[in-house]
């Protein structure tokens, strides 16, 4: 008879399974191995105490198929208050009896942390593999009371535990920097961390080279760096399908001239492309028909095959020349995850990947988006960006807060913001204070805001150029990630900054000569608390749209209120 496994599987039918208990060095922590289609397990332990390395590779298969590996772990769920994973979709704990997860190079990413009172972490876990497919289990035992994880792949594993409880985001970016050790990503240009303006949600398909010259004109003197000209450059057809996809040859007139005007503006012009697509009504659908892995009547489109080497030498040869003949500074490539579930081989993924990077010029801007963003696509990808959640402000906020967490060298993108014509400057400062530590990026038709509404979107892009560093390169925490996370912080050098998105007080070091709050509450009131007295401290107070509302200096204990409406930016100096 199996032996069934902490989740409750068992190994498939007629096949060998080897376990192997292990030795923990933490009490309350138990661990497993398993190797189904391997007689033998070879297994190491090492690390701290409380800082693991688990390594198990099978030997010795005992049928044709490839053997796999699963490291299973287990402890008490005492003090838990979520269970954080890297796409967005919920941080309340799961029962073990769950759907597993799956991490490739086409969606998510093998990491996750279970958290306790104080943002400590219980257990942050990863597994080395940056392409996959990894398969991750986690939740809650009901009968016991423990957590339980587990995560398995094809051949040898490696898994990291950090049980030390230090705050969840400092392990989970320790785990990070543990993938990036062993990778070789792209470079990120200073380029990928400039505001863009986006064409989707302002026009959708409805977009000619005029319309995006008109906007990009309104765009450029209010610090945007980059236009993504979105779905409808590609086809005259306005309707939401993806029937033309896969040909990728502009509708519009002169493109190439059409091009250069934008960037004569001093914007960087990208392209968006549905790699995975080829419409029924492209000459793409029709060169590869009955050699597709699904077709998605709704959409009008098939889904092509990355493993068949002349789909990836079509698909590499076409954004090759797009680029090149245009003269174009990136693209927006969209839609990767399409891949995963119509089952494409990650392999086929990869591959597609890396050919197009050996014809694609370096420094282009190449955007990925959620939900594939794992270390694996960091080679080829400069910016990663929040999946779609149009007004969706707290969405976006919590998105990109992900991003940051597990982006590494990426530029993380906002899904682009967009309000209602007559949204109030305040709450368009408040938009653009919910991506305060990423990349913003706007897609509104520009030429029917007022005055004071551009006034709002000028300011706070000015902040953000002014400290980028700081607030989309600096040491990133996340704060109550069961809460939505109501406050974030980034430090950089002497330089700290806040994102107040609740009325909580913001506990501060005593290290900075600048600190920047941007209250997104309607709780005017910030409170601040140091751990020693700081002596003079200049104050600025700056509303929604840049006007200064109280600039005085004070002397400052260790704790510090100071009206600041919202939608302003607080900014204290020393």
């Amino acid at each position: 008879m199996a032996t069934l496994s902490w989740d409750g599987s068992a190994p498939p039918s007629g096949r060998t399974e080897t376990t192997r208990e292990l030795a923990s060095p933490v009490p309350g922590l138990r661990l497993r191995a398993v190797a189904v289609g391997a007689s033998e397990l070879e297994v190491s332990v090492s690390g701290t105490d409380r800082l693991l390395q688990i390594e198990a590779a099978p030997a010795g298969a005992s049928d044709e198929l490839p053997a796999r590996v699963r490291i299973e772990w287990r402890l008490p769920c005492t003090g838990a208050t979520a269970l954080w994973r890297p796409y967005t979709d919920g941080r309340w704990l799961p029962p073990s009896w769950s759907e597993p997860r799956e991490a490739s190079l086409a969606s998510g990413a093998p990491i996750g942390s279970l958290v306790g009172a104080g943002d400590a972490a219980l257990c942050t876990y990863a597994v080395a593999e940056p392409v996959g497919p990894v398969r991750i289990g986690e939740g809650v035992v009901e009968e016991t009371g423990d957590f339980t994880g587990w995560a398995e792949q094809q051949g040898r594993i490696v898994l990291r535990l950090d049980l030390t409880q230090r705050h969840f985001s400092d392990t989970v970016r320790e785990m990070v920097q543990w993938w990036e050790a062993g990778l070789s990503p792209a470079r990120v240009p200073d380029e990928a961390f400039e505001p863009v303006f986006c064409t989707w949600y302002a026009k959708h398909l409805e977009i000619t080279a005029p319309e995006v010259e008109r906007l990009a004109a309104l765009a450029a003197p209010l610090g945007f760096g980059a236009v993504i000209v979105d779905d409808g450059w590609q086809t005259p057809e306005v309707t939401r399908s993806y029937g033309t996809a896969g040909d990728w040859e502009p509708a519009f007139p002169e493109f190439t001239e059409h091009v250069q005007r934008v960037q004569d503006l001093g914007l960087g012009y990208l392209l968006w492309c549905a790699l995975p697509f080829a419409g029924d009504r492209s000459a793409l659908g029709q060169r590869f028909a009955g050699r597709h892995l699904s077709y998605r009547e709704e959409l009008q489109t098939s889904v092509l095959d990355p493993s068949i080497p002349e789909v990836r030498a079509h698909l590499v040869a076409r954004l090759g020349e797009l680029v090149t003949r245009y003269g174009l500074d990136g693209l927006k490539v969209d839609f990767i995850d399409t891949f995963a579930r119509a089952g494409a081989a990650t392999e086929g993924v990869r591959l597609l990947l890396a050919e197009l990077d050996e014809v694609l010029p370096a420094g282009l801007l190449i955007e990925h988006r959620q939900p594939y963003v794992g270390p694996g696509l960091w080679p080829h990808a400069t910016m990663v960006r929040a999946t779609d959640c149009p007004h969706n402000a707290a969405e976006n906020r919590q998105r990109t807060t992900d991003l940051r967490l597990t982006a590494g060298p990426l530029a993380v993108h906002a899904d682009p913001l967009t309000w209602h014509p007559g949204e109030s400057p305040t709450e368009i400062a408040v938009l653009l204070q919910q991506v305060f530590f990423a990349t913003a990026q706007v897609s509104v038709d520009l030429g029917l805001q007022s005055p004071e509404q551009l006034a709002a979107v000028r300011f706070w892009l000015e902040v953000a150029r002014e400290h980028v560093d700081l607030l989309q390169r600096g040491r990133f925490r996340a704060y109550r990630p069961e809460l939505g996370y109501p406050l974030l912080e980034s430090a950089d050098g002497a330089a700290r900054a806040f994102g107040r998105y609740a009325p909580v007080p913001i506990e501060a070091d005593a290290e900075w000569s600048l600190l920047l709050v941007a209250n997104a509450d309607a709780d005017p009131q910030v409170r601040l608390s140091f751990p020693e007295p700081l002596g003079s401290v200049e104050v600025l107070v700056r509303d929604a749209q840049g006007a200064v509302l109280s600039e005085y200096a004070v002397e400052c204990g260790t704790e510090l209120a100071v009206t600041a409406a919202r939608g302003s930016l607080l900014t204290l100096r020393r």
